[in-house]
């Protein structure tokens, strides 16, 4: 058993943690660069906890420019276990609707302006990504969801689109009807490819806040009116949150599904001709193996 920790990145609207005793901002620094954010750490129910805002506080991060490698690096450096992603989300299914939530357990990844892997050039890794969400943590956030009163779906694919623009018309119905995604955003690639090479439990609730550009009764994307359901759904996303600790609890088994070993035999670069540079870069994340 270790010790519980759990992360949450929080995505547009939800920039803090209620309830959490002995917060305390850190600033942690990385070989990736400095995180979104300081980060917010505490403890909940009994549980340790940290809160990074993806964006930024006051949202200065666009989609691109998110260092998601640092955030994740940081993270593991402050000894988490488990990150929940709570991020805004279009739907692209008439019952998900706006001010819904979906625990996503599949992703399309459209984005391309992205460093997606800590791994490269002297120290090669290969993980694999099938199921690139825990399905430990997706119950607990189900669960979590459910006993708040949110309307929650359990199971969806997440299209990761570049942004920051959101899609054109023909786009929203290809994603929809030939690819057969279920929800839209723009941020959760490469962050759960990363997660799961730095060996960390991942999960990821969208909270819909729009039917995207194809539903032919909403019309194009309007931000005036995702801000105003972001709102609401930032106070459920909190209220989510707040249930998470004693579902998880302050200490946990390795993970049954393999998320906290995935580096096990992944790195395929002999040590004698892994670049030491790199190697030093990978000591939060791939310690445990290097």
């Amino acid at each position: 058993m270790t010790r519980t920790k759990i992360a949450v990145i929080g995505g547009s609207g939800i920039y803090d943690i209620d309830g959490l005793e002995g917060a305390e901002w850190t600033a942690v620094e990385t070989p990736w660069g400095a995180p979104s954010d300081q980060i917010l750490t505490g403890t909940l129910d009994g549980v340790d906890m940290a809160f990074l805002p993806r964006h930024g506080r006051g949202h200065v991060h666009s989609p691109t420019t998110v260092p998601y490698r640092a955030n994740i690096d940081a993270l593991k450096r402050l000894g988490v276990t488990d990150v929940i992603s709570v991020s805004a989300c279009g739907s692209f299914r008439e019952e998900m609707a706006p001010g819904d939530f979906v625990v996503v357990d599949q992703f399309i990844d459209r984005t391309f302006a992205r460093e997606k892997s800590f791994f490269g050039t002297g120290c090669v890794a290969h993980v694999s990504v099938a199921h690139p969400t825990c399905p430990r943590l997706s119950d607990a956030c189900e669960t979590a969801a459910r006993v708040a009163g949110i309307s929650v779906h359990r199971g969806g694919t997440y299209l990761a689109m570049e942004g920051p623009q959101f899609s054109t018309l023909a786009e929203s119905k290809m994603y929809r009807e030939s690819w057969g995604a279920d929800v839209i955003g723009m941020t959760n690639m490469p962050e759960a490819k990363l997660a799961r090479e730095a060996e960390l439990c991942y999960a990821s609730v969208a909270m819909i806040t729009d039917y995207d550009s194809w539903h032919p009764d909403h019309g194009e994307v309007d931000v005036t009116q995702i801000i105003q359901i972001l709102m609401g759904n930032a106070d459920k996303g909190r209220a989510l949150i707040k249930r998470l600790p004693a579902l998880l609890g302050a200490e946990r088994a390795p993970c049954r599904h393999g998320c906290d070993r995935a580096l096990e035999f992944a790195i395929l670069t002999q040590p004698d001709n892994r670049d030491p540079a790199l190697v030093a870069k990978l000591d939060a994340v791939a310690g445990r193996v290097l």
